[in-house]
This record gives structure tokens, C-alpha cells and sequence, in this order.
């Protein structure tokens, strides 16, 4: 027994040695680094997407452990950052009259409607810029913050971006903090700020889906279509509210949903904050975007357009039809010309075209890099206003009691665009008038009464006041295309 107890012993020994020594070997191996095992670049300095990464795979890092901060607590920054900005909007609109003769005779019937939507304040002393479709038609227009009910009246609109900005008498109020929404990536965290189903202050998160996206929505002559697309829920009444980056700075403003049941379903769409910047700046200035026009108008390239211009490279847009005498036609360019890029940034895609055009004003001078049977040259022109010169426009608004309307006429760019010789839009409607009884929306421009041109305001309300018998009014509406509206008097 003794004889074999020994080397037992001596093995248990041993073993327990080599234990001791391979823990320690581990340790020495294991030791934590004099540093993080991932080099992070500091937040305030690194791209969003690379840091909020770097978060997410560095998940047992938190406050108190020295790491960067986990992905739930920039949330909860950028909610605080944001949601004071953001503001409810309630409008009261008269209701269309479609009840026939009778309701014409009686001056009208229909009531009002109630709508509600989500702002946001861009000003400290009570600038909101919100979406045109939230107060178009809108006879009275409230702005609730923070339980305080605002009345507001609307400074001016651009339903070519659906845009609208609004005014309401307050001093130091929590302003929005604007991003460069040319910096946004695909794949970013955003989070969709408003009021969805009437319940303020609503935030959901998602991250960007897509960018320029153009998606023939918005009812306008000129539209501009370049929006952000994120997953982030964007439901009814979240119109007009923000899209924020995870520090809080608006990104863009939320305007639609694709949806076949009017509720979320996965897409949502914000104009980015450049161009709201644009809009919001010009409107407060000037009352009216002052709109470049570079002379043409550009389309997607696809195989079968390829074919026909003998190109095999479907980069770039190409140039539909020039404006006689426009900037375009006279720098050199023509039909069938391809444009690949503007100041050096290279455009795919019509939206991503008309975004960069709109980001200028009438005067500015621009180089565009353009290809003819795979030649590339480069052209120098200057963009005009939408009469055609480079001075700034300011809007000129004829007030109609008798007709119910604001009214102007048509650019000179518009008149030749619809080859027609005078019109006169429909700017707003206001109260239960003529034009609002007769169901002439707003947006329709007049263009001629019993074939003769209306060729200003007045010459429209005198016409109309002074018309008995048969009356046929022809025009465009919003998108261009001609309509007829026929009464009896």
C-alpha cells in the first residue's frame, strides 16, 4: 500500500502546480490592455454611422465604465433635445360646397372641418415651418406648445416641396437645432418626432432608409422630390413634425407614408433640412422661394433611352427639353445632352438634380459637366427667376373679398411653359366666396373665361362679377394639365 500512495500523492501535486501555473500563464496572456480593445475616435469627431456602431459592439460598455454611452441613452438625448421643438398644429377649414344649385342659391352650406398636424418651431421669436397640405385651405390655424394655444397666421408656402411656414407672437421659445441633411447616411439612426393620432410628443426611432427618393406625391408645377426615407413610424398627424439625428438637430421634416391602409406600413418620408432651410429663409425674407430655373428639364436614364442616345452609360440624367433662350439653351446645351454633375457633385438621378438646382438662387452662376456622344464638356451658365432675369422677386398678392380669394398671376417661366397667353392662380381661398362655391380649389390658375385670356387679377374679378348666362373657365391645376369648369348664371 505504501509503496503506491506515493506516487498518488506526488501526481495529485503536480497536478494541482500545473493548474496554478495555468491560470496565471491565461491571466498574463488575458491581462485587459491599456486601453479600450477597440480604438474609438471621439464622438464629437467621429461619422455618426461608425460611432453608433462601435456602440452596439461594444455592448457591456455604460455610463460609469469609461466606454462610450449604449444606444438607448442617445435616444433619450435626442428626444430631450428635440420634442420642445416640436409643436401641435389645429386647422379649421371650410368644407367644399358639392350639394348642387340649391346650395349656391343659399349661399352655400358646407360647414367646416377640423384637421390636425405637427409643426416645428425654427425661430426663437415664433417662426414653425410645418407641411403646406397641414394648413392649405386652413381658415383658422392654432399652434399648441407646452399647453399654451397660439393663434398663427401663415407667412408664406411653397407647395412645389410642401412646405409652410408659419407665425406665432412668442419670445425665446425652444428652437430646433438644424443638421446638414446632405451628411445623412443610409443606415443612420433618426428618430420621427410629432403627434400621431392627436397624441403630442410622440417619438419613434428607426434609421434611414434611403435618400433622394422621388416619388410623384406632390402636387405642384415645379415639384421638388428628393426626400429621406426612414422606417421610423410615421403615422396621420405626424405631418409637418421632425426627423432628428441622434443629437437632436432636424435632419428633415416628416410629409408622407407609403401606405395602402392610410396608417404606417413600414415607410415614411421627410424633406431633407437643406432644402427646408432654403424654403424657410426665403419665405420669411421675401414671401416667396426665389426659385432658380436652369432652362430644362431633365430625365432618368434607363436602357432603352441609353439606346436611343448611343450610350452604353447610364450615368447622370439626361436633358428632356430647353426653355427658347433659357440659361441652358444659351450655354450650348441640347436635347439629348447628359448631365453628370453640378459644381463637381455628381448627380444620378433626376431628384438628386432638381435638389441641387433648388439649393440656389436666381443670379448664381453654375458649371455643369455634361456628355455628348461620350464626349464630356462642361458648361458655364447663370440660373435666372422664374420671369426670366436675376433680380429677387417679391410675391405680389391681390386681396379679392368679392371673389373670396388671394390671387396672383402667373410667372413669365409658367407662361411659356403651358404656352398660354395670362393666368391668374388661386392662391388661397377664404370664407364661403364665389370661387370657393363654384369649386375652383386652390392651386387651379384661371387662363382664360369663355375663351378670352385673364391676363391680371382684376381683370379676373371683373369678368367674374360682371359675367351672366353660360360661363366656361378653363386653366391648369396643380400638376400642369388643363381643366374646364362650366356654370350658369
Amino acid at each position: 500500500m505504501a509503496t503506491t500512495a506515493r506516487p498518488l500523492w506526488q501526481l495529485i501535486a503536480l497536478s494541482l502546480m500545473a493548474g496554478l501555473v495555468g491560470a496565471a500563464t491565461f491571466g498574463y496572456i488575458n491581462r485587459p490592455a491599456e486601453g479600450p480593445l477597440f480604438a474609438h475616435a471621439p464622438a464629437e469627431s467621429a461619422p455618426d454611422n461608425y460611432r453608433f456602431g462601435a456602440q452596439n459592439a461594444a455592448y457591456t460598455s455604460g455610463p460609469g465604465t469609461g466606454g462610450p454611452a449604449n444606444i438607448s441613452t442617445d435616444f433619450v438625448t435626442a428626444s430631450a433635445a428635440s420634442t420642445p421643438a416640436v409643436v401641435f398644429i389645429k386647422t379649421v377649414s371650410e368644407a367644399q360646397n358639392t350639394n348642387g344649385w340649391m346650395d349656391w342659391f343659399f349661399n352655400g352650406g358646407g360647414g367646416s372641418r377640423a384637421s390636425t398636424g405637427s409643426g416645428v418651431i425654427f425661430t426663437p421669436d415664433g417662426y414653425v415651418v410645418t407641411n403646406n397640405h397641414v394648413v392649405n385651405d386652413a381658415e383658422n390655424i392654432e399652434v399648441v406648445h407646452e399647453k399654451r394655444t397660439y393663434k398663427a397666421k401663415i407667412v408664406g408656402t411653397d407647395p412645389s416641396c410642401d412646405l409652410a411656414v408659419l407665425k406665432i407672437e412668442g419670445k425665446r421659445l425652444p428652437s430646433i437645432r438644424v443638421g446638414d441633411s446632405k451628411k445623412v447616411q443610409v443606415g443612420e439612426w433618426v428618430l420621427a418626432v410629432g403627434n400621431p393620432f392627436n397624441l403630442t410628443s410622440t417619438v419613434t426611432a428607426g434609421i434611414v432608409s434611403a435618400k433622394g427618393r422621388n416619388l410623384n406625391i406632390v402636387n405642384s408645377q415645379f415639384p421638388i422630390e428628393s426626400f429621406i426615407q426612414t422606417d421610423a413610424a410615421i403615422n396621420p398627424g405626424n405631418s409637418g413634425g421632425a426627423l432628428v439625428n441622434l443629437k437632436g438637430d432636424l435632419i428633415g421634416i416628416n410629409t408622407a407614408i407609403y401606405s395602402q391602409t392610410g396608417s404606417y406600413a413600414g415607410y415614411g418620408f421627410a424633406v431633407p433640412s437643406d432644402l427646408v432651410e432654403k424654403v424657410v429663409g426665403d419665405l420669411i425674407k421675401f414671401g416667396r422661394v426665389q426659385k432658380a430655373v436652369f432652362g430644362a428639364d431633365v430625365t432618368e436614364l434607363n436602357s432603352g433611352l441609353a439606346e436611343k442616345l448611343n450610350t452604353t452609360d447610364l450615368s447622370g440624367v439626361a436633358v428632356a427639353s430647353l426653355d427658347a433662350d433659357g440659361p441652358a439653351d444659351r450655354a450650348g446645351m441640347r436635347k439629348g445632352d447628359i448631365i453628370e454633375k453640378v459644381d463637381g457633385k455628381q448627380i444620378n438621378s433626376k431628384a438628386e438634380f432638381d435638389e441641387e438646382i433648388y439649393y440656389h438662387s436666381p443670379g448664381d452662376k453654375i458649371k455643369v459637366t455634361y456628355r455628348r456622344k461620350d464626349q464630356l464638356s462642361t458648361a458655364e451658365l447663370t440660373l435666372v427667376n422664374l420671369d426670366g432675369g436675376t433680380a429677387v422677386l417679391k410675391r405680389e398678392i391681390y386681396k379679392s373679398s368679392k371673389l373670396g380669394a388671394q390671387l396672383e398671376r402667373l410667372s413669365k417661366n409658367e407662361l411659356g411653359k403651358y404656352k398660354v397667353e395670362g393666368g391668374v392662380r388661386i392662391v388661397r381661398l377664404e370664407g364661403n366666396g364665389i370661387l370657393r362655391r363654384m369649386g375652383i380649389t386652390e392651386g387651379f390658375a384661371i387662363t382664360s373665361i369663355n375663351n378670352k385670356p385673364v391676363t391680371s387679377p382684376q381683370d379676373l374679378e371683373d369678368t367674374l362679377l360682371a359675367v351672366s348666362g353660360r360661363i366656361l373657365i378653363e386653366g391648369l391645376n396643380q400638376q400642369g394639365q388643363k381643366g374646364y369648369y362650366q356654370f350658369y348664371f
